[in-house]
C-alpha cells in the first residue's frame, strides 16, 4: 500500500504546483494593468460593427495585415494595427482591449482593458451625426462607469482601485470629428457656424473635455494619455475635395486644430495641478503626423497624400475603402491607408514616439515612463 501513499502524496503536489502556477500567471497579468481607450476611429477596434451606423470598417480590404484575425476585417480603421494596439502590446498587456460593445467583453477578458472607441464619435454630442450611430464620449464614459462596477465584482473594492489607479493607462484619441464632422460640415453645421465662431465652438469642446476627464478622475482613472487634433487639413479627403496640389493642405482645418491644440494643452496642465495623484501626459500628434506628411521619404514612404485603398480623384480620397475599391500593392509604403486614417506603418512610427520619445511629441513623460510611475 505504499505506492497508493506515495501516488495520493504525488498527486496532491502536483495540485499544490498547478494551483500556485495558475494563481502565479493570474497575479502576473494583474500586475501589468489595463489599457482602457476612448476615441474615434484612429483606436476603433470594432465598436460600430454592433451599432446601426453608416461608419464601419468591417468589411475588406481592412484589417488585411492585422496578424491576430489572419487578415479578415475586425472593425479597424486601417489595414492592421491601430495606435491603441501597438500601445498596449509595447506596454506589455498580452491582449488587445476587448471592444466594450463585443460579446466577449466580460469576465477575465476585461483585465486587460477595453477599448470604447467609436468611428464618427466626438466630445460634443452632437458630432457625427451625419453617420446616424456612434458613441460620443460621453456615452463611452457611461460604458466605462459599467465596467468599473465590473472591476469590483471581479477583484473586490480595494483590489479593483488599486488595479485602476496605478496599474492602469486611459488613453483618450478625440476631437477630429469635432472639427470634420461637425463644425466644417456643410450641411448640419451651416447653423452651428452661424452662430458660434471657431473661438466659442473650441471652448465649448474644451469645457466639455474638462468635465469628462474629471469624470473618469472620479471613476479613479490616475494615468491619462490624451492625443490632440491631427493635420486634419491634410488627410487626402481634404486634398481632394478641395482639388488641392501634393504638398497643399486645407488651412482653415488645420488653423482650427492648431487652435483647439494650444486650449487642450493649458487644459491638462490646469488638471495636472488641480487633480490630485493624476498624470495627464499630452501627445503631440499633430506634429508628428505632420512630421511624417512633410519628410515621409525620411520614414521609407513614397507617398503621404494619396490613399492607399479608396477612390476618387488623383489622392483616391474621396469614396471610403471598401471591396470595391482600388488598393495599393505597397501598403507599408503609404502614410495614409484610407482617405481618412494613417496605415499600419505610420500608426506604428507613431505609436513609438509616443512609447520612448521625447518631450517633442509626448509631455511630460512618455508612456513608458508613465507606466512605470
Amino acid at each position: 500500500m505504499a505506492w497508493v501513499r506515495s501516488w495520493s502524496v504525488a498527486l496532491v503536489l502536483l495540485c499544490i504546483s498547478l494551483s500556485y502556477l495558475v494563481n502565479a500567471a493570474d497575479d502576473k497579468n494583474e500586475s501589468v494593468g489595463a489599457s482602457f481607450i476612448f476615441g474615434d476611429s484612429l483606436v476603433d477596434a470594432g465598436n460600430n460593427n454592433y451599432l446601426p451606423t453608416l461608419s464601419k470598417a468591417n468589411i475588406p480590404p481592412n484589417g488585411i495585415d492585422f496578424k491576430a484575425s489572419g487578415g479578415q476585417p475586425t472593425g479597424r480603421y486601417t489595414n492592421g494595427r491601430t495606435i491603441g494596439d501597438i500601445v498596449g502590446e509595447e506596454l506589455g498587456v498580452p491582449n488587445y482591449a476587448v471592444p466594450y460593445l463585443a460579446p466577449n467583453s466580460t469576465g477575465k477578458a476585461i483585465l486587460y482593458g477595453v477599448n470604447y472607441a467609436s468611428g464618427g464619435g466626438g466630445i460634443m454630442n452632437a458630432t457625427g451625426r451625419i453617420f446616424v450611430n456612434r458613441l460620443g464620449l460621453d456615452i463611452q464614459i457611461d460604458f466605462f462607469n459599467n465596467t468599473r462596477k465590473q472591476f469590483d465584482k471581479l477583484l473586490g473594492p480595494s483590489k479593483a482601485k488599486d488595479y485602476i489607479t496605478r496599474r492602469s493607462i486611459f488613453s483618450i484619441t478625440i476631437g477630429a470629428n469635432d472639427f470634420l464632422n461637425n463644425y466644417l460640415l456643410p450641411v448640419l453645421s451651416i447653423g452651428a457656424r452661424i452662430s458660434e465662431s471657431p473661438d466659442g465652438f473650441i471652448d465649448d469642446m474644451i469645457n466639455h473635455l474638462r468635465d469628462q476627464l474629471t469624470r473618469l478622475y472620479q471613476l479613479d482613472a490616475r494615468k491619462f494619455v490624451i492625443g490632440n487634433v491631427g493635420p486634419i487639413g491634410c488627410i487626402p479627403y481634404q486634398k481632394t475635395i478641395n482639388q488641392l496640389n501634393e504638398n497643399e493642405c486645407v488651412d482653415l482645418a488645420n488653423k482650427l486644430a492648431l487652435q483647439y491644440n494650444g486650449r487642450l494643452k493649458d487644459l491638462l496642465t490646469e488638471l495636472n495641478g488641480k487633480l490630485p495623484g493624476a498624470k495627464f501626459v499630452h501627445a503631440n500628434v499633430y506634429d508628428l503626423v505632420m512630421e511624417l506628411i512633410t519628410n515621409y521619404e525620411k520614414y521609407g514612404f513614397t507617398t503621404s497624400s494619396k490613399a492607399c485603398c479608396g477612390n476618387g480623384g488623383q489622392f483616391a480620397g474621396i469614396i471610403p475603402c471598401g471591396p470595391t475599391s482600388s488598393m495599393c500593392k505597397d501598403r507599408d509604403k503609404h502614410v495614409f491607408w484610407d482617405p481618412y486614417h494613417p496605415s499600419e506603418a505610420a500608426n506604428l512610427i507613431i505609436a513609438r514616439q509616443l512609447l520612448d520619445g521625447s518631450t517633442k511629441y509626448v509631455s511630460p513623460v512618455n508612456l513608458k515612463q508613465l507606466r512605470n510611475l
